[in-house]
């Protein structure tokens, strides 16, 4: 008895090999399609986060939670920059992608990055973002290097000499200060010029003479390092020279009776403070925090944080 042809012999290899090259150009196809939806799903992630935190830190000042003026995110995405939106929104702010840095924003977003929302008072909102981005390239700093300026403008060191007082402070972080405001105006003039509108500092020191006045500045917010933390600084004498230094972080109590985390204790000799290499106007100080992490005790929040300083 013969068997019955079915008629069905199967693909030859050629046919086979046609299927695999055809489903291989879809896969090519769709991959760059696939991988811009998935950045776009993370930068919208990124957004949706960012403008949560912005909310916090409103909610905090309108119900004067100074401690809460600031947030931090942790950003999603795997690439520099804005690659699904442009422009952006973000805490009221509208930003283009090719816009560049401006009063209130500083920076773009990138891979591992961070953004910070600070509230400024008499300023307003502050966005930065930060970050070594996905081609380990540092973002600068935009900076003045005439870091006493803001200070010397206010009037307020001719105001502490006539008191008769020897010794002053004022910290960026205070939430009830009479000077404070002043150098914040002064900082909000000079725009994204001025390092002081990024971190926390202080001015500390003699209102008459230069040689022992100092400015602290670090990039990080001490009330979220939080009190007793040794934290990396650089440190500027007023008459002149910059030093990279470090101090501990301090609980302090405001007039009102708030307590904030300042920058450091209070220091009664400076000399430790720039006793390491000093850089002048024409140099260039260039430290990675990150490198310097084994040396501090960072808190969990800040330590992998690369941030390069320029002074020049």
């Amino acid at each position: 008895m013969k068997k019955q042809k079915t008629g069905n012999n199967g693909f030859t290899l050629a046919e086979l090999l046609i299927v695999v090259a055809i489903i291989g150009v879809l896969v090519a196809i769709s991959m760059p399609v696939f991988a811009g939806q998935l950045e776009k799903s993370r930068e919208t992630v990124d957004l949706a986060n960012v403008r949560s935190a912005y909310s916090e830190v409103m909610m905090a000042v309108m119900t004067e939670d100074t401690e809460n003026y600031s947030r931090t995110v942790d950003l999603k995405q795997k690439r520099d920059n804005w690659n699904a939106y442009d422009p952006v929104t973000v805490a009221g702010i509208t930003h283009s992608r090719d816009e560049g840095n401006t009063e209130h924003w500083i920076g773009i977003p990138v891979e591992n990055g961070k953004c910070t929302l600070s509230y400024i008072p008499d300023f307003g909102m502050k966005v930065i973002w930060s970050g070594a981005g996905g081609n380990d390239t540092p973002l600068p700093f935009p900076y003045n290097d005439d870091l006493h300026g803001a200070l010397n403008r206010t009037g307020v060191l001719n105001e502490l000499i006539k008191q008769n007082n020897t010794y002053f402070e004022i910290d960026s972080k205070c939430p009830k200060s009479d000077m404070l405001p002043l150098v914040n105006e002064e900082i909000r003039k000079e725009g994204n010029s001025s390092l002081l509108g990024t971190g926390t500092w202080a001015y500390m020191g003699s209102p008459k003479n230069a040689s022992g006045r100092y400015l602290f500045w670090t990039s990080m917010d001490t009330d979220q390092v939080g009190a007793g933390k040794k934290i990396p600084v650089i440190v500027s004498r007023a008459d002149g020279g910059f030093y990279i230094s470090e101090t501990t972080t301090a609980t302090r109590k405001a007039k009102n009776g708030k307590t904030y985390v300042a920058i450091a204790d209070h220091i009664a000799n400076f000399s430790s403070y720039t006793s390491g290499e000093k850089y002048d106007k024409h140099g260039r100080c260039l430290q990675c925090i990150s490198e310097a992490a084994g040396g501090w005790d960072l808190s969990e929040l800040s330590k992998n944080d690369k941030i390069v300083i320029f002074l020049s």
